[in-house]
């Protein structure tokens, strides 16, 4: 059947992403005030009626999403070149499910708000390092967004680098701090961040199957479109950039792929991993020895840091980032496996759970840490390619944190595909991904049912997964000699 083809799933795939669309005119995160007009709450029963729609919509994106990659997975599996079709469509598949996003309003997720209101804060001259969102009065610029911050978010300081913070404030003085054009500047810098994924993602893929491949678990991923360009997330920033930096870095221009890692770290901090894998080409590109080894641990940190000490001193916040780079583990989600772990136990052996909660998250934490540091460590001796290394180190990293957003999976998902997607890793990054786009909902809550829905993708997933394995030792296929070139 035609649905069932690779243009059949751009289409159906696009009717899923005009259905979320729509369903978020009505269902979404839409603002407490200053919505013109246009994104305005219509009641409990449109909201229903448009969560509804978008649950349906995002179902069919889901749909055409994993059936694409089935068909791009069987033709890898036979060892033949995608079709021109299945091949050459990626990137006009991906417009065709973008498109319907761009003016809806921010979807699944209040935090663009957050990013707006703390923009407007650098601008009002607030310490956005020491103080949240509330402290903008009616009058100042971004009070409309900083009404539209959700929970906790409303009184705690920024988790994010002094870049990210230029770039917001940047749009609040274009816009005005108007909620509308402010929302729809942040989308264009999301926008920007999947270009440059794009760019990267194809200089990391090796050859037109897989790039095709790697395009599709990266930017044609439901959690992508769903989180980075609906939700206008910055981790698809942070993601783009560190892509970018390793694509430099494997190519031998690792100086300004430092830089770019650098602008990444001053967006989020997780991606100071990226740093030591980069570290790990320079030291077997400069052969490999004690003293390239050397080399390499020093030198992209050096570059990074030049970079961080620059965009802080330029956007005026100080360094009051260092700080609170640890505020959001305070906020306790669902999804960290230590944070749920930590509580249960707290709560069984002690009166005060937070101690032992505290002390579970910093076991874990330091489990990522030694993880990351014997995957590094296997990619410096050559056996394992140390892009695939990242990106399975990222992925480390966000299953023991603790706070797990579902988007988080991206980090790690994007530097796998990017070198590895039709492989065991890339095959349970696809079904998670999958699962864990059902787990908020279109208002940006995280309903029971939307675990449920989750939990039962994931089933399915790893049902097919098994009757339709991919290519075992994927990972061992990975060109594991790039960083020799």
């Amino acid at each position: 059947m035609w649905v069932f083809s690779a243009s059949g799933c751009r289409w159906l795939g696009a009717g899923g992403s005009l259905a979320v669309a729509v369903g978020g005119w009505f269902a979404g995160t839409l603002p407490v005030r200053g919505g013109w007009g246009l994104w305005e709450r219509h009641g409990t029963a449109p909201a229903v009626a448009g969560a509804l729609l978008a649950y349906l919509g995002l179902t069919l994106l889901v749909a055409a999403w994993w059936r694409y990659g089935v068909l791009l997975g069987r033709e890898a599996r036979a060892g033949a070149a995608p079709g021109r079709d299945a091949r050459g469509g990626v990137l006009a598949t991906l417009v065709c499910w973008t498109v319907p996003l761009l003016l809806a309003p921010p979807l699944y997720s209040a935090d663009v708000y957050s990013y707006v209101a703390q923009g407007a804060m650098v601008l009002e001259g607030h310490d956005v390092y020491g103080a949240g969102p509330s402290v903008l009065g009616p009058g100042d610029l971004g009070a409309e967004a900083a009404a539209s911050v959700g929970g906790h978010w409303t009184d705690t300081p920024a988790p994010y680098g002094p870049a990210f913070l230029l770039l917001a404030a940047a749009v609040v003085k274009l816009t005005g701090g108007a909620v509308v054009p402010a929302v729809l500047g942040m989308r264009l810098i999301a926008l920007g961040a999947l270009a440059l994924a794009v760019w990267a993602v194809r200089g990391l893929g090796g050859g037109p199957g897989s790039r095709a491949g790697a395009l599709w678990l990266t930017v044609l991923n439901p959690l992508f479109l769903i989180h980075v360009v609906g939700g206008t997330h910055n981790d698809g920033l942070m993601t783009g950039l560190v892509l970018g930096g390793v694509l430099l870095a494997t190519r031998g221009r690792w100086v300004l792929g430092s830089v770019l890692v650098g602008l990444a770290v001053m967006v989020k901090s997780p991606a100071a991993v990226a740093l030591l894998f980069i570290g790990v080409v320079v030291a077997r590109r400069a052969g490999g020895g004690a003293r390239a080894l050397a080399k390499g641990l020093v030198l992209p940190g050096a570059v990074a840091g030049a970079v961080a000490a620059g965009a802080t001193l330029l956007a005026g916040t100080g360094f009051g980032w260092l700080r609170t780079q640890s505020v959001a583990g305070s906020i306790h989600t669902a999804l960290s496996v230590t944070s749920d772990l930590g509580l249960g136990l707290g709560l069984l052996l002690a009166d005060d759970p937070d101690p032992v909660k505290d002390a579970v998250q910093k076991l874990g934490l330091a489990a990522a840490l030694v993880l990351i540091a014997v995957l590094a460590w296997r990619s410096w001796r050559g056996l394992l390619d140390p892009v695939l290394g990242l990106g399975l180190s990222l992925v480390a990293l966000v299953a023991l944190s603790p706070m797990v957003q579902p988007w988080y999976l991206l980090w790690g998902t994007a530097v796998v595909a990017s070198v590895a997607w039709y492989g065991r890793a890339g095959q349970v990054l696809a079904v998670l991904s999958a699962a864990l786009v059902y787990e908020t909902a279109p208002s940006g809550r995280t309903p029971w049912y939307g675990f449920a829905a989750a939990a039962l993708v994931a089933a399915l997933g790893l049902l097919w997964a098994r009757r339709e394995p991919w290519r075992a030792g994927a990972a061992e296929d990975a060109e594991p000699v790039r960083a020799g070139r």
